[in-house]
């Protein structure tokens, strides 16, 4: 299959397509470091915008020389809005905080109540601290069953956030010079739910704004957990073929296969990091070096790694696989790990005084 854009030229290189890109939510892929990426040929990252204006502040990672040095990460670098995160958190539970055009007021009811406003500006202000190399506009995003009403309603105030957003993004490359190759580029987020005809609203008002790329608004999944084909292709095809196509939150192998066939060309998603470090490993089903195809149905299956029958295995976790885990350990060596996973190791020596003792 072949598709008319093969590179996105950033600042921190070429971000070779089709990509998928892990998330570094708070500046790391948690329980690996970026050698451990980069030996993995990992592409790039994305980072989530909110959390990291929080936690630990975009002011601090700017006076560090930005988020690729803080976490000496030298690829292309992908700043999610955080819109996704606040929405869900907001529109599941209403003490933390409201939804209107100016903005999002969050209240972190978990930690004191302290409250934030996080305006399209602001977004883009704190994206250009981190120095993303990819910038994601604010977008109000709908929960997966919202009414006719609320879709329109996301629509308008996501063409709205928008428009504010390439304001600022325009006004901050201009102050700081930013051009050519150095010049981080602006994605735009489709939305529209279910709807063909608000998805197609929202691109083209999207389209007028004139942005670098252009990603998957919304819950990409129907009811029963699969891949909303028909919509999510639909998307597709309102996205101009000559800009990146992102499938914004899609990560299931068998739904990034789809998604490629339908035109995305650069994914991101939590699931795969997520389940690895909870044992289930995503294996293909092939017993050698061979080529593996992805395009056959059950091109890959689930290893728990944690089953006790794994405990005196000897073979790697995948003999069609060559990367460094592979290579080098087996199935026994990782179900030890998991059986006593170093978090539980820490806190068990925190609790018995090993921290106070080392330090004292």
């Amino acid at each position: 299959m072949a598709f008319p854009l093969s590179t996105v030229q950033t600042a921190h290189g070429d971000l070779h397509l089709l990509a998928f890109l892990p998330d570094a939510t708070r500046g790391v892929v948690r329980s690996v470091d970026s050698r451990d990426l980069e030996a993995c040929g990992v592409a790039g990252l994305v980072v989530n915008t909110f959390h990291l204006s929080t936690n630990p502040g975009a002011g601090l990672i700017k006076s560090m020389g930005g988020i690729h040095r803080f976490m000496r990460w030298n690829r292309p670098i992908a700043s999610d809005s955080g819109g996704f995160q606040l929405m869900s958190m907001i529109r599941g539970n209403p003490r933390y905080g409201s939804i209107s055009d100016r903005g999002i007021n969050f209240t972190n009811i978990d930690r004191g109540g302290g409250k934030v406003k996080f305006t399209p500006e602001k977004s883009i202000q704190v994206q250009f601290a981190l120095e993303a190399d990819v910038m994601i506009c604010l977008d109000d995003c709908p929960l997966p069953d919202a009414s006719a009403a609320e879709n329109v309603e996301s629509v308008r105030r996501t063409v709205l956030w928008a428009k504010r957003c390439r304001a600022e993004f325009d006004r901050l490359l201009e102050a700081r010079e930013k051009t050519g190759e150095n010049r981080p580029l602006l994605f735009g987020v489709i939305q529209g739910g279910y709807d063909r005809q608000l998805r197609a609203d929202c691109a083209g008002e999207l389209l007028r704004l004139g942005f670098d790329g252009y990603g998957l608004g919304g819950w990409p999944l129907d009811a029963e957990g699969r891949l909303a084909e028909e919509i999510v292709a639909y998307t597709a095809r309102l996205m101009p073929d000559h800009l990146p196509k992102f499938a914004l939150g899609v990560g299931k192998p068998e739904n990034v296969v789809r998604g490629f066939q339908m035109g995305y060309n650069v994914f991101d998603c939590v699931l795969p990091t997520r389940d690895a470090r909870h044992g289930r490993l995503y294996v293909f089903t092939a017993s050698g070096l061979e080529t593996v195809d992805v395009f056959a149905a059950g091109f890959y299956h689930f290893v728990y790694v944690g089953d006790n029958k794994h405990k005196r295995d000897s073979r790697p976790v995948s003999a069609a696989c060559d990367c460094h885990c592979c290579r080098n350990y087996s199935l026994g060596y990782l179900h030890h790990l998991f059986e006593r996973p170093l978090h539980k190791w820490i806190a068990n020596a925190a609790r018995h005084g090993f921290w106070h003792g080392f330090y004292g």
